[in-house]
């Protein structure tokens, strides 16, 4: 996107409706992957399998697999495991239901995987967009390939994933999500994702919100985006600076700082990024609908619902983006490249803005001599992990933690469930350092040894 911006490229029809489904299909692997995989252990004491009484042969099956890794001397299936609170499910049936749809739900993600790979050539990575559209040329073969595939997805998304989340969240979960356990700033911006057309059009809307203040969805307006560096790595000099001008030189020494992630803010303001932001502003009825029958606030469990439900309608939106790709082919009309614009300018600049699964992406390029003078990168964990601010104000994730019960340091299980409803991707260490004692407190976070 961000290089189609500088070379002045118009993607087809075609190549727009291949970058959705590539897209998509991501999206598919994604959120499913996050909920069941990532954070659905949470929420669950998974000992509570070896009390099923019921008839079903799949449950059952699950029931002696755990049982019998307990019996073998594993004392924690599908670790990291962390001593079980008030909130953890411990209905046999619920429990052994939700093991089973995280083994399905494995198999999905590679079925998710090679969905991908169908345009995309290789996933992950796809090798296959390039300036001006796609590489892949699309035949029918791929795009039957692709429906069968698509297919188990939206059974899968529609019939296991999503129903799962609404009976967590509505049921057992439903004090948490209804005291707001790991409520943000109440400021949320979505770049928008998913081209309708050649106009800007998008399936998932841009827009922001502050204050949450649901009733004025703003417009969105870019030149309002600065990142701080007061409290990051980085020289003082550099802050402030939007991300078309940014730079980004570490300085080590700093004082005070305390992370390497930067503070982007919007307007002055931090934003939360992620798929609740996004169904905020896009505001889907059906999802609204059980927001207010239920009185969820947003918070952790509310994210998880707005994960869910959006890989519902992206799922039944890619079928309509497919049915128009193989109309394309058959009339023989489809065209994926913009071919004419494949040089690459003397002097450009260009911004690419879209939304990953995690939040809102942007890329923005200066090229000078027909080289990149200056790249610099915003990505989601940059928005939502982001430290104080010039101001003093805290990121999204920081503010969201403020508050949330943490009875048992040593077990700080309802800190895990708020941070990874973020969907966090962060190459750099988190530390946690005890207020007490102000020592750098160590916990596992990974199925092996921790070192």
């Amino acid at each position: 996107l961000t290089l189609d911006d500088a070379y002045k490229a118009r993607v087809p029809d075609g190549g727009r409706l291949v970058r959705n489904l590539i897209l998509g299909a991501n999206w598919q692997h994604d959120h499913p992957l996050h909920f069941n995989h990532l954070s659905a252990l949470d929420y669950i004491d998974i000992m509570a399998v070896a009390k099923y009484q019921g008839k079903d042969p799949k449950l059952l099956a699950v029931k002696d697999k755990i049982v019998g890794l307990v019996q073998a001397g594993d004392p924690y299936p599908l670790a990291p495991y962390y001593k079980r609170d008030e909130f953890c499910v411990t209905d046999p049936d619920l429990v052994t239901t939700a093991v089973y749809h995280y083994l399905l739900a494995l198999e999905m993600q590679g079925k998710a995987k090679k969905m991908a790979a169908v345009f995309g050539g290789k996933t992950p990575f796809a090798s296959s967009i390039v300036v001006g559209g796609a590489t892949c040329l699309p035949d029918l073969q791929k795009i039957e390939d692709y429906e069968t595939l698509l297919k188990e997805q939206i059974d899968f998304v529609n019939n296991v994933y999503f129903p799962d989340v609404v009976t967590f969240g509505t049921g057992p979960l439903l004090p948490l999500a209804q005291a707001g356990v790991g409520t943000g700033p109440g400021n949320y911006l979505a770049y928008g994702a998913f081209g309708m057309d050649d106009k800007g059009t998008t399936f998932f809307p841009r827009g922001v919100i502050t204050n949450l203040d649901l009733a004025n969805v703003q417009p969105l307006d870019t030149g309002k985006i600065a990142e701080d560096v007061r409290y990051s790595w980085y020289k003082a000099a550099d802050t402030g600076l939007n991300p078309a001008r940014g730079k980004t030189e570490p300085d080590l020494e700093k004082a005070g700082a305390y992370s390497f992630v930067k503070a982007p803010r919007y307007q002055g303001l931090p934003m939360e990024v992620g798929p609740l932001a996004r169904m905020l502003v896009m505001q889907p009825p059906a999802l609204m609908d059980i927001v207010t029958k239920y009185k969820i606030k947003p918070g952790a469990v509310a994210r998880h619902a707005a994960r869910a439900f959006e890989t519902v309608i992206l799922a039944g939106q890619m079928t309509k983006w497919l049915e128009q790709l193989k109309e394309m082919v058959a009339a023989g009309t489809v065209r994926v490249q913009d071919t004419a614009h494949w040089e690459p300018p003397d002097t450009a600049t260009g911004s690419g803005l879209t939304e990953a699964p995690r939040g809102a992406l942007g890329h923005w390029i200066n090229i000078q001599g027909q080289k990149i003078a200056n790249y610099q990168l915003v990505v989601p964990s940059t928005w939502n992990l982001s430290p104080r601010d010039d101001k003093g104000q805290l990121g999204p994730v920081e503010h969201a933690l403020i508050g949330v019960p943490v009875p048992d340091t040593d077990n700080p299980l309802n800190v895990v469930r708020v941070v990874r409803s973020f969907d966090p991707c962060i190459a750099c260490a988190v530390h946690v350092i005890d207020p007490d004692s102000n020592r750098i407190r160590e916990f596992r976070v990974g199925g092996g040894p921790p070192w």
